[in-house]
This record gives C-alpha cells, structure tokens and sequence, in this order.
C-alpha cells in the first residue's frame, strides 16, 4: 500500500511539526576599536558539592581584551545591567558607536538589560535561537 501512495506521492507526514522562521546568522564584524562586545556568563563549580560560581565577562571583539568582568553568586540581569553600565562608562563609549553581542541567556535578553543598553545607546544583537556557534568574529 504504502509503496502505492508513494508513487503517487500521497505519503507524508502527519503529525504537526514545528515550523521556524527561518532567523539569519548575525554577520558582526569589528574594524575598529569600541566597536563590537560580545558578553557571556559561565557557570562555575564551587568548593563544595552544589555551589556555584557565575563569571561574567565583557571581551572586546577587536584587541580580543576583557574590558568588563565580574564573579557573582548567582546569574542576575540586575548584576549583568551593572556591569555593562560600568564597563560602558569605564570605556568611555559614547552613544550610537558601540554593538553588543550575546546569546539568549535569560539575563542575555531581560527587560532591565534591554533597557540599559537603549537608554546607553548600545546596539543588540543575540544568538540565533538552538544554535550554539553564532559568535562574532
């Protein structure tokens, strides 16, 4: 039977099935200096058995140097919007100049962050969503 339908291209699936839109590759690339950050958290293992330990750091697409970074307890948009803001006034960053590029992470794609980064007038950009290698180069 199903050879039958097949010939007759009757087979298909049947169950619903996720459908993406289709999300384009963020093409980031740094030709100048303050141009392009890219910021991620990484969880760390503790002393003890089910501590942890958040890392967060700023690194500067063009020179490949850490401008901004921070070891916190926990992952927190609230901590994350902080150390943006400092590293933006420590670099002196003025508005429309600078791009920051993250992953979805929750505090990655806060309100708070969001936010800060408009009111600093800082660009997003993020990840494309289940793909792990969308960084800038």
């Amino acid at each position: 039977m199903y050879r039958i339908l097949a010939e007759a291209h009757e087979v298909k699936e049947r169950r619903n099935q996720i459908r993406r839109t289709g999300y384009a590759a963020p093409e980031l690339l740094a030709t100048q200096p303050n141009q392009l950050w890219s910021w991620d958290i990484t969880k760390l293992r503790g002393p003890a058995t089910g501590t942890y330990s958040y890392v967060y750091v700023i690194l500067h697409v063009f020179s490949r140097a850490v401008v901004g970074w921070m070891i916190a307890e926990r992952e927190d948009a609230e901590l994350a919007e902080a150390l943006i803001a400092d590293t933006c006034a420590k670099e002196g960053i003025p508005s429309q100049q600078l791009t920051i590029h993250a992953d979805r992470g929750s505090a990655m794609t806060s309100k708070a962050v969001a936010e800060l980064l408009v009111d600093l007038g800082v660009a997003k950009t993020h990840s494309r969503p289940h793909v792990s290698n969308d960084n800038p180069q």
